[in-house]
């Protein structure tokens, strides 16, 4: 392995530091965007409960905030419900919104190394060439070793390159298309709360 890595040039050094943060990058979004984590099934039940009970104060409310994204973005509703419900929805939404900014966190960086990756093999490719044809100049085409060295640096930085970007373009349109599937939780969850503070009562949070 060290000597295919040699073998492709100085520029399998950037190829190889894309895949390790590609790789940090996919394990703390695999953790971070579990739905277990983003939108727990316990939440809109343990809202009933407290309302029921009346128990819905500030402490609660804190803890709400800090259980889970989704508690995050009720809590915010909650904190508005008594001012009516276009409130309670502007409340919902400005939540919402770092909420999903949070969850988006790295996907842009993932989404760059799949897309120079392959340019940085490309590169590579390029600068074997240029070592192939300047040792051609000055050598001639007789010396075999010098041509394949120069060849085998262009390929094996090529292949590298797209080794990196075919998982990590992968990986991005996973954890997008994850994400997408977490908003439109968030949104009907959000909703069910909006709506059943508003349509036959009203709660006043403590």
């Amino acid at each position: 392995m060290v000597e295919i890595i040699r073998a492709g040039g100085w520029l399998m050094l950037p190829i190889i530091l894309c895949s390790i943060l590609a790789i940090a990058i996919a394990i703390e979004r695999f953790w971070s965007l579990s739905a277990a984590r983003i939108t727990p099934k316990y939440v809109l039940a343990q809202i009933w409960t407290w309302l029921k009970n009346n128990q819905l104060d500030s402490s609660k409310l804190r803890e709400l905030r800090i259980s889970s994204p989704l508690g995050q973005i009720l809590a915010a509703g909650l904190l508005s419900s008594k001012y009516g419900r276009a409130a309670m929805i502007e409340s919902v939404e400005q939540a919402a919104s770092q909420v999903i900014h949070d969850m988006e966190r790295y996907l842009n960086t993932l989404g760059t190394i799949a897309a120079i990756t392959p340019l940085l093999g490309l590169l590579g490719t390029v600068v074997g060439m240029i070592r192939v044809f300047s040792e051609i100049m000055l050598q001639g085409a007789g010396n075999a070793n010098v041509l394949a060295g120069g060849i085998s640096e262009a390929l094996i930085s090529t292949a590298a390159g797209l080794t990196v970007a075919i998982p990590t373009y992968i990986a991005h349109r996973h954890f997008t298309r994850k994400v997408e599937s977490l908003v439109l939780i968030l949104e009907q969850e959000s909703i069910k709360l909006v709506d059943a503070l508003h349509s036959d009562r009203k709660v006043e949070v403590k």
